[in-house]
């Protein structure tokens, strides 16, 4: 199981992390109050997990169930790897030991049938289910509530390409495929996925189905649930198999309903993708704008009027003086550290990336850009996946460090950057840890744009995650007030979910609760995630 699992506390690869450079911890020392944490990371041997709350004769069934003895998993490590996933509250959670709340058991199936007698096992017996693919989420997507005893149900044997159909241009992959895997997989087949989200190296196919993924090519390509064309789905009711065909007119898309359902409604055990040709050559350059508002009317006529790069991405000043586009040069400076940098990515032939290069250079400077060459493109590109590293990088020095994101139509931008920069300001200001607020538009669309933010601060005196906790709910009401949505491409989870609520009102609360109750009556799928947990299953242990 350890060859395919992320630090347990932290991002990704272990050999990746490196440590600050002296210069930047002295800056976030002299600028933010930073100070160095107060203990190190608890040991993994060292965490005290609680006993396991699931009878033998259920553990014995779940095995039943899941092939055999060998994919059932109580041991500590396996749950302290399953508990919660990675935004920095999770984080900071686990370097402290906290484990309370660490699954009962790791179950992984191999097959759909065996996910739907696991299910039926965990709904005879009152036990929650919380799916689990690269163990990515940042919104509390792998934290249920209740109380009660749950799994985590790692798909990570259901990892194959079943089938590439070249006539369509679909693939039908299965659920804990990770993405590189896939990337890998289709290439042999001449073809591309062009997914490529921040979490890419360790997300799964399922994953990104079950949270509405978005990736950083998506002006070209499109976000993950643009790409999905059918889905199986496994309920504690039975199965659902979606998508017939590309559109139809046969009534509500249900795809909809079960992408971005985050495990609540179901289990994705099956996925059918659009993909594309492998692009012949791609190339990347850097444009600066005088200013957020200059660069954002830049993109806005890229996305309306054409023409679109595959990649298209605005970081405001703030981050372009930081230097988060490159990650590796963090506190270096650039030739772009004036300004707004703009990162755009072309793919195709060689004559069609120059057409489209010049076409789209026309427009920016038309509104004001200036041309800075491959080498900031290139940068970012080769960079693209190293910020959760440097999150890793700045908690060891004792900053804190998180992200958050939202989207709106473009007349709204303006307003919506102002106000949750403001709110964040405000809420860390006043807490006595004034922070360092960066954005960058990194989706576009024809009527709208997405805005993520990234936040570093001191963690304060009191508890960090209490202290971010404060700071993360006025953006959140910032973010509605505003009009946003309460996510672009994170998810809901539980840390969104009261927003979400407010965002599409009692009634379409009370249309999902109706959809849950009738695949998931016992309430057993990743209970508060998406929806308030309704009343809890019968604890296993006294059954």
């Amino acid at each position: 199981m350890e060859t395919r699992d992320m630090l347990w506390s932290g991002w990704g690869d272990p050999a990746k992390a490196a440590p600050l450079p002296e210069t930047v911890v002295g800056l976030l020392r002299e600028l933010l109050g930073v100070r160095p944490a107060a203990a190190p990371p608890v040991p993994l041997e060292d965490i005290a997990v609680p006993a396991p709350r699931l009878p033998d004769a259920v553990l014995a069934a779940l095995a039943g169930a899941a092939g055999g003895p060998g994919h059932v998993r109580a041991d500590p490590e396996a749950r302290i790897r399953h508990t919660r996933g990675k935004s920095t509250p999770d984080l900071l959670r686990i370097r402290a030991g906290e484990v309370a709340d660490a699954p009962d058991a790791v179950v992984l199936p191999g097959s759909h049938d065996e996910v739907l007698a696991v299910l039926a096992v965990c709904a005879e017996h009152g036990v929650a289910v919380v799916p689990f693919g690269g163990g990515t989420s940042v919104v509390g997507g792998l934290a249920p509530e209740g109380g009660n005893a749950f799994v985590a149900l790692d798909l990570r044997r259901m990892d194959a390409l079943v089938s590439v159909d070249p006539v369509s241009r679909t693939a039908v992959l299965q659920p804990g495929l990770r993405a590189p895997d896939a990337e890998r997989l289709l290439r042999e087949h001449g073809f591309t996925l062009g997914h490529f989200p921040q979490s890419y190296e360790w997300a799964t196919i399922g994953g990104f189905a079950a949270a509405r993924s978005s990736g950083q090519a998506s002006a070209g390509y499109g976000r993950f649930d643009d790409m999905v064309a059918g889905l199986t789905v496994a309920t504690p009711e039975g199965t659902l198999d979606l998508g017939r065909a590309p559109k139809s007119a046969a009534g509500p898309d249900l795809r909809q309903l079960v992408l971005g359902s985050e495990g609540a409604f179901g289990v994705i055990t099956s996925v059918t993708v659009r993909v594309r040709p492998v692009p012949a050559a791609a190339e990347y350059e850097g444009w600066r704008f005088p200013s957020f508002r200059d660069g954002a009317a830049a993109l806005r006529r890229l996305a309306q009027d054409g023409p679109l790069p595959v990649v298209l991405r605005l970081s405001d000043e703030t981050e372009t003086m930081i230097g988060l586009a490159d990650p590796a040069a963090i506190g270096a400076g650039s030739s772009s550290a004036a300004g707004c940098l703009a990162v755009l990515g072309y793919e195709g032939t060689p004559a069609e990336i120059e057409a489209r290069r010049a076409a789209a250079g026309a427009v920016l400077a038309a509104e004001g850009g200036e041309p800075l060459g491959a080498g900031p493109g290139d940068k970012w590109r080769h960079g693209r996946f190293n910020a959760p590293y440097l999150r890793d990088s700045l908690l060891d020095a004792g900053a804190f460090a998180e992200t958050l994101e939202t989207a709106a139509f473009w007349s709204a931008i303006p307003g919506l950057y102002e106000e949750v920069r403001a709110a964040l300001i405000r809420e860390l200001s006043g807490a006595g840890t004034p922070p360092l607020v960066m954005c960058h538009i990194s989706h576009v669309y024809p009527a709208g744009a997405s805005l993520y933010f990234t936040v570093v601060s001191a963690q304060g005196t009191d508890d960090a995650v209490a202290h971010w906790a404060r700071a993360k709910h006025a953006a959140n009401d910032a973010i509605i007030a505003a009009g946003g949505t309460i996510s672009h491409h994170h998810g809901v989870g539980t840390d969104h979910r009261d927003w979400y609520a407010r965002e599409i009102g009692p009634l379409g609360m009370e249309m999902l609760r109706a959809v849950k109750a009738r695949v998931d009556p016992r309430g057993i799928l990743n209970p508060g995630i998406l929806v308030e947990p309704g009343p809890a299953p019968a604890d296993p242990g006294k059954e």
